[in-house]
This record gives C-alpha cells, sequence and structure tokens, in this order.
C-alpha cells in the first residue's frame, strides 16, 4: 500500500482519525468499532496511560489522575486570565513551569498540555496503524480557527512528540468545508458553524469548484459544551443546597462526578423532553449519605443555556462584519461539532441565518473527513508543489474577480484539472508589536489572506540605544493589556547614534499553517535577528531597562 496521510481532529471533548481510502474516507474505528475517540488520558501509578474510550471510568474512579479538555490550555501561558480560570474546574494540579506554561502535576511528573495532546495522537496513529496494516508518519491536523500562534504551534509540537510529521495544520471549519464541498463542484457561499467541546468557530467560505475561500473567521477558544455541563454542575450543586442545607461544590470529586452525569443528561435531553435522575452523595467530611430526585426539562435547560447559544450568536455576528456580508447573503448553514446535536443550538442558529442546516452530515466526524481529504490530496502531490505554499504574492489584487478558476489554478502553481483542493485561509488575529505608551502597533492586519507578508520600520524611543526588545502581540485591540503576548525578538549590537538616525526594518511572515515568523533588522548595518516564535509568559524576555516601549514607529 502506498504511503496515506491521515487526517486528525484533535478535539477539547473527543478526537477522531480518517483517511481517504480509494476515493473514499473512512473514519477508523477502534477494537471495538467506537469511532469517536475521547480526548481523556488516564495515568496508571505503574506508570503506564490508558487513553479513550476505555480512559473515560477514571473520571469518576481516578479523576486526579485523568487528564481532559487539556486542548484548553495548550499553547496557554500560565498567567492568562483563562488559565487561571480553569484550574478551578480541574480535579488535577497544575503548576507554572520556568518558561511560564502550564503543567500538569500527576505524581512526580509535570505534563505540558501539548504532552497530553501527543499521547491522544499517538494513540490515534496506534489506531490508524491497526486498521490499515502499516506504519503511519504523516498527518494533516485540525485546529480552531480561533487559534493563535502560541496554540497553533503548541498542536504541532504535540504532533511531532506523537511520531507524526504535521504536513499541514487545517482550521476545523476550513476542514469541515472541505468535507462538505469538495469535489461537489459548488459555486456558493456557505457558513461553517462548529461548537465542540472546548471551543466554538465561525467560518464564512465562499466555494468555487475545488476552492475554498475563506472570507472571514471569528471565535471564542473557550466556548463549549463544557460549557454546557458546568451549567448543569451548578444545577444540581444548589439542588443539593436546597434540599439539605450542604454545599457540594467546593468539593471536587464531587464535582467530577457531576461533571460526568451532566454530559449524560444533556445528551439525553437531546432526545428526551425531560430527565429524572436520582443522585447520592457523602456530605464531604461524614459517612452521612443525602439524596436528590433530579428533574430537568429541557425548556428548563435551554432557559439556563440560552446565553451560552447566543454567545456564539454574537461571534456569527461579528464573522459577517469582518466579511461586510448580510446573513442572506450566505448560501448554506453547516453544523459542526458535537454541540450543535443540542436542539437549542439548532434553534437559534436556524433563526439567525433564516435558514435550515444542511442535513446528512456527522458533526463530530465531519471536521477529521475534511482533514483527511487534504492529507490525501497532499499524497498524491508529492511530486508536485504545494499550491498553497506557492504564496499569494504574486498574484493581482484582482484576481478573486476577474480570473476563472482555471486562471487561479495556474497562478497557484496547480495545474488545470488537478483535482487537489486549493485552500485560501485568514489570519484570525492581527499581529504586531508593542510600541510606546503600550499600544501595539499591527503589522499584519485580522482576516489577511495567508500565507503573508508585512514589513514596517520603526525607530528606537531613546538616542545611543545599542538593544531593543520586541514584544510580539496577538489580538484584535490596540492596548497589549488586552492582548496575547506571544514572545520577543532581541535586536542588539547596534551602533549607538541618535535615534532619528537609526531605523530597524520588521517583517512578519505568516505561513500556510497560520504560523509567524518574525525578522528585524538594523538598516544600517544590515544586522538582523530571525525567530519563529514560541508561546512565553507574559514577561518573558523583557526587562526593566528595555521593556514595551524600545520603539516608535516611523
Amino acid at each position: 500500500m502506498s504511503e496515506v496521510v491521515v487526517g486528525i481532529d484533535l478535539g477539547t471533548s473527543n478526537s477522531v482519525v480518517s483517511v481517504v481510502l480509494e476515493g473514499e474516507a473512512i473514519v477508523i474505528p477502534d477494537a471495538h468499532g467506537r469511532r469517536i475517540h475521547p480526548s481523556i488520558v488516564h495515568f496508571r501509578e505503574d506508570g503506564q496511560t490508558i487513553v479513550g474510550n476505555d480512559a473515560r471510568q477514571f473520571l469518576v474512579e481516578a479523576p486526579q489522575r485523568t487528564v481532559y479538555s487539556a486542548k484548553r490550555l495548550i499553547g496557554r501561558p500560565f498567567e492568562s486570565p483563562e488559565v487561571k480560570m480553569l484550574m478551578g474546574a480541574f480535579p488535577f494540579p497544575i503548576i507554572p513551569a520556568d518558561d511560564g506554561t502550564p503543567r500538569i502535576h500527576i505524581d512526580d511528573q509535570y505534563h505540558p498540555p501539548e504532552g497530553i495532546g501527543a499521547r491522544v495522537l499517538h494513540y490515534l496513529k496506534g489506531l490508524a496503524e491497526n486498521y490499515l496494516g502499516q506504519s503511519i508518519d504523516k498527518a494533516v491536523i485540525t485546529v480552531p480557527a480561533n487559534f493563535d500562534e502560541g496554540q497553533r504551534r503548541a498542536t504541532q509540537r504535540a504532533g511531532e512528540m506523537a511520531g507524526l510529521e504535521v504536513m499541514r495544520l487545517v482550521n476545523e471549519p476550513t476542514a469541515a468545508a472541505l468535507a462538505y464541498g469538495y469535489g461537489g463542484q459548488k459555486r456558493e457561499r456557505v457558513t461553517i458553524y462548529d461548537f465542540g467541546g472546548g471551543t466554538f468557530d465561525v467560518t464564512l467560505l465562499e466555494l468555487r469548484d475545488n476552492v475554498f475561500e475563506v472570507l472571514s473567521t471569528a471565535g471564542n477558544s473557550y466556548l463549549g459544551g463544557d460549557d454546557f455541563d458546568n451549567r448543569l454542575v451548578s444545577l444540581m450543586t444548589d439542588a443539593f443546597e436546597r434540599a439539605h442545607q450542604v454545599d457540594l461544590a467546593g468539593d471536587q470529586s464531587v464535582r467530577n462526578r457531576f461533571r460526568v452525569l451532566a454530559e449524560e443528561i444533556k445528551c439525553q435531553l437531546t432526545e428526551q423532553p425531560q430527565v429524572s435522575r436520582q443522585i447520592r452523595e457523602y456530605i464531604p467530611g461524614t459517612m452521612q449519605e443525602v439524596a436528590i430526585n433530579f428533574t430537568l426539562t429541557r425548556d428548563q435547560f435551554n432557559q439556563q443555556c440560552m446565553d451560552i447559544v447566543d454567545k456564539s450568536l454574537e461571534t456569527c455576528q461579528e464573522a459577517l462584519q469582518t466579511a461586510n456580508l448580510q446573513r442572506a447573503e450566505l448560501n448554506h448553514l453547516v453544523l459542526v461539532g458535537g454541540s450543535t446535536r443540542i436542539p437549542l443550538v439548532q434553534q437559534r442558529t436556524r433563526e439567525f441565518f433564516n435558514r435550515e442546516p444542511v442535513l446528512g452530515i456527522n458533526p463530530d466526524e465531519v471536521v477529521a473527513i475534511g482533514a483527511a481529504v487534504f492529507g490525501s490530496s497532499l499524497a498524491q502531490q508529492t511530486s508536485a508543489p504545494d499550491p498553497a505554499a506557492q504564496g499569494l504574492d504574486a498574484v493581482d489584487d484582482a484576481w478573486m474577480q476577474d480570473l476563472d478558476d482555471e486562471d487561479v489554478q495556474q497562478d497557484q502553481g496547480q495545474a488545470p484539472g488537478q483535482e487537489g483542493p486549493l485552500l485560501i485561509d485568514v489570519t484570525p488575529h492581527a499581529l504586531g508589536i508593542a510600541t510606546v505608551g503600550g499600544v501595539m502597533d499591527i503589522i499584519i492586519e485580522r482576516n489577511g489572506q495567508i500565507p503573508l507578508e508585512r514589513t514596517r520600520y520603526f525607530s528606537p524611543s531613546r538616542d545611543n540605544q545599542t538593544r531593543v526588545v520586541l514584544p510580539v502581540y496577538s489580538g484584535n485591540s490596540r492596548r497589549i493589556e488586552e492582548n496575547q503576548q506571544l514572545g520577543t525578538l532581541e535586536l542588539t549590537e547596534i551602533p549607538p547614534g541618535p535615534r532619528e538616525e537609526v531605523q530597524i526594518e520588521v517583517t512578519f511572515e505568516v505561513d500556510t499553517n497560520g504560523m509567524l515568523s518574525v525578522r528585524a533588522t538594523d538598516m544600517r548595518t544590515g544586522l538582523n535577528q530571525y525567530a519563529r516564535l514560541s508561546i512565553q509568559g507574559d514577561s518573558a524576555g523583557v526587562d526593566e531597562e528595555y521593556d514595551a516601549t524600545d520603539l516608535l514607529m516611523t
């Protein structure tokens, strides 16, 4: 069998691996025929690990040794508000590492979130190898469209740690669009509404046969099915307090059991109008058992969770405004992710977009299938240039409107009639550097088509400055405190001189994976520094003498 490239949806709650064989996309099951694999890793006391469906039972039996939803931590600095918010929700301890990133502490080991992702990916790699009867070492892995530079790079590291060559990182909604439209000769605008376990993305695309052009994307990395579960956990703890005047909210073991039960109730309410359960728990610190009869109707669930769904619709409105589109200009609505099975989500999206969602698509599997489709096209084009890697720089601005699809394929290094899809994606966030006054000077705009390169020129803020530190940020605000620091680039040994005579050229380049490279050059000497940035803590690489006031825009 020839070399294959698998497609992997590395999800917050569940993961899926797929492959294209003889033109057909196949979702790979485990030994029991299960095609959806929980992104759960249980660490046994003997040092071995259990991953996937078999690890689920340990969420209740051994919660402090069972890691879930690690994707919510991946690529984030420990001091970020998001990580601080999540720490109290997990039963396993999270501590800072020397580099300012979070670590999950189990026994005497400290696991980075990407290490957990790597174990899930290695497990999926093994499933694919067993199913196909051959070694697998290449994959296309999907990420939320809203993932920033640090999160994308951490995901790529996870793949490499799992023994995979990551051929491409593809945004999850774009992968879903591939599964929906590739080979169908569609010419339409489509909304991919992707509501998963821990993240939400919405992407607006224009499909022209095998060209998939992203018009805009928006998302929330901390909005997902977990939020519905947490809302139900609060309802259950409140019910115990009303019935028995006992507060169970502070007992992490109880909360974890409630979380597992909440997910079951949420899924049952998808099919049933009402769910009733008797729940028994011990009062913390005693042997006294108390019980409640917990009943929840679908209408009550909707009332409790309406604001969660409405947050996703606010993000949809943001994407529409970014693309300068009206809802009526979109032809089809595709729902992706397990949370779109919730009737409330289906109802509110139907009302918001004023159209019925596309039927016949498995929301749990469609992203992995799209990744497999793209992986198959890469495998077939190993002897030809990757169209997306050729860049858009040589293409005239009028390219999109004035050229037909055959011209598009030629301009992108893709021969007419070649079957591979052409993905035209965008940057989800603006990218820039901190300058005087704590302002982010934007070098790469949000929603810019990738790959792309932008250059700006700056001067030091003081005379005779021999060193400048460039704090690099991602975000959509001009205020650096509202954005995410990605890292720093330092330019040293600058000959002293009046600040108006010193000019620093700063070049940002975003590749087809959506990852950033930064180059800084002293224009007088040609001295330059280059870095592919990785995530760092908020203060990494910045000292008291040279802070975020080193540069002035010129």
